[in-house]
């Protein structure tokens, strides 16, 4: 039963508040009760992310076997597809997390289905619309100066992989319905068993059947609508309450919330093309293959960190969303600080330990001794940055479930494209600090952002984000409401 109302007690508009924090008996508490809260929503997303992670990573290492260009073009392909395509749906997914998140905590369950079947209108259009960066992207990939053999070969795997891309418009509205739910137990072993599918496939279609490439992107699409048809019959057989059977109401109101999803989409946007702006520009110095060498490690471990950060973000969305939805602001503030304080240690941790290994850890990821050097050279680096995207998950947990997509994204645009790029810029090559140059100016962005950020949360009126939460509620679900009692 805890499961069916989530991690919100009341699961209504109304309901008790957290008692105020008085002593330290009440802070060790409040802190015990929601944190265990927060685990058991991000230990089962961490796991999902692992065996998502998973399956790019299986394709990268099966395609590094066939031969280097092979590699080459699939890491190509695969960068296009999360920059641009794949980003883009799952930051439009986010307004899914906000509206059935604060849906729910108001005890709106009936209106989750509405919900997510416009989200699925409004993804497939979109991924139709993009559907031509996948057919021309080898002559994107010209444009772009990627050489012949590489560019056609790349573009060639993105056409085979279209159709996961429409299986992601399927697959990311269901992990957010789930999601603002707290059933992500479902979601970690279909994704488990996605591994295992895919992992199989990967075996069958190229060792056995001999079809190359084509056969990881065949092995690829079909785990991907093998795991999204698994969340929709789990949805269809499971969640009866919040799912009721197709409707025409959600034809309704598509224009606002094509509006709603497209600004909570740059959000997210905005922060993936910031770190393929920085690897565009580190390719540009003198010593570019040690540089990029470098950066790869670095983000591998940057990688590795998000999959619990990651799971905390998800969990900090869905106890501010379901507490702001059921009038409990105390309980949402609480639900940040204590998802602050838990990520902060989880990026101090991963902080000491790289530093602790400074000279070793880069060994686990490449075998060149140059870039190993050029590693360990700016780990210190590294070791803030670790920092610092702890915190980042926490806030955009935060952000996503109060509703602010839309300012973060001009904070982040702000803070990214007007201050941080140029920084790196400035310091990598007019200052000549190479490649350390680029990665001060992006901290600098970084920084600014989780300045403004905590900032903006530390003064937040809780209460008066709860009353907004009971307005956005009315809005989109009052009209359909009307509408089904005219029916």
């Amino acid at each position: 039963m805890e499961e069916e109302r989530g991690l919100v007690e009341k699961g209504k508009r109304g309901g008790e508040d957290e008692e105020k924090v008085r002593s330290i008996r009440d802070a060790i508490r409040v802190g015990m009760e929601e944190s265990r809260r927060q685990w058991k929503v991000a230990a089962p997303i961490a796991v999902m992310s692992l065996f998502t992670y998973g399956n790019y990573s299986s394709i990268q290492i099966v395609a590094g076997h066939l031969s280097a260009l092979h590699l080459s073009a699939v890491a190509t392909g695969l960068t296009l597809n999360n920059v641009l395509a794949s980003g883009l749906l799952r930051g439009m997914g986010s307004a899914l997390e906000t509206l059935c998140g604060q849906a729910f905590g108001a005890g709106q369950i009936g209106m989750l289905g509405i919900y997510i079947q416009r989200t699925w209108i409004i993804l497939l259009f979109a991924s139709i619309m993009v559907s031509p960066v996948y057919i021309f992207a080898s002559t994107i990939f010209s444009l772009l100066g990627q050489e012949p053999d590489i560019a056609a070969l790349s573009g060639w795997f993105d056409l085979l992989i279209l159709p996961y891309l429409f299986a992601m418009a399927i697959s990311y509205p269901c992990q957010k319905f789930l999601l603002t739910q707290s059933k992500v137990m479902p979601l970690a072993c279909i994704a488990c068993i996605g591994f295992i599918l895919h992992v199989s496939l990967l075996w069958l279609f190229i060792p056995v059947l001999g079809w190359g490439l084509a056969g990881a992107a065949a092995a690829f699409d079909v785990s991907s609508w093998a795991i999204a048809l698994f969340q929709v019959i789990y949805i269809k057989v499971w969640c009866k309450g919040a799912w009721n059977g197709l409707s025409w109401l959600a034809f309704k109101d598509l224009w606002p919330f094509i509006k709603l999803s497209f600004s909570n989409a740059l959000m997210l946007l905005f922060s993936d093309w910031y770190i393929a702006l920085i690897v565009l520009i580190t390719g540009l110095l003198d010593n570019a293959k040690i540089a990029l060498g470098s950066l790869s490690v670095w983000m591998s471990v940057c990688n590795w960190e998000y999959m619990l950060l990651g799971g905390f973000m998800a969990a900090t969305s869905v106890r501010v969303s379901n507490e702001l939805g059921s009038d409990r602001p105390r309980a949402a503030k609480y639900a940040i600080i204590i998802s602050g304080c838990t990520t902060l240690c989880i990026g101090l941790i991963s902080s000491i330990l790289i530093l602790a290994t400074w000279d070793k850890f880069a060994v686990l990821f490449t075998s060149s001794k140059e870039v190993q050097d050029s590693t360990s050279t700016a780990v210190y680096l590294l070791a803030i940055l670790l920092v610092i995207t702890s915190l980042q998950c926490t806030l955009s947990g935060a952000t996503i479930g109060g509703g602010w997509q839309a300012l973060v994204a001009y904070i982040n645009f702000g803070c990214y494209y007007l201050l941080g790029i140029p920084l790196a810029v400035t310091f990598g090559f007019l200052l000549h600090w190479g490649m350390q140059g680029i990665w001060v100016g992006m901290l600098c962005g970084n920084i600014t952002q989780i300045l403004i950020l905590l900032t903006m949360v530390g003064k937040t009126n809780w209460k008066r984000q709860a009353a907004e939460a009971e307005k956005r509620l009315q809005f989109w679900s009052g009209q359909d409401e009307e509408q089904n009692m005219e029916d």
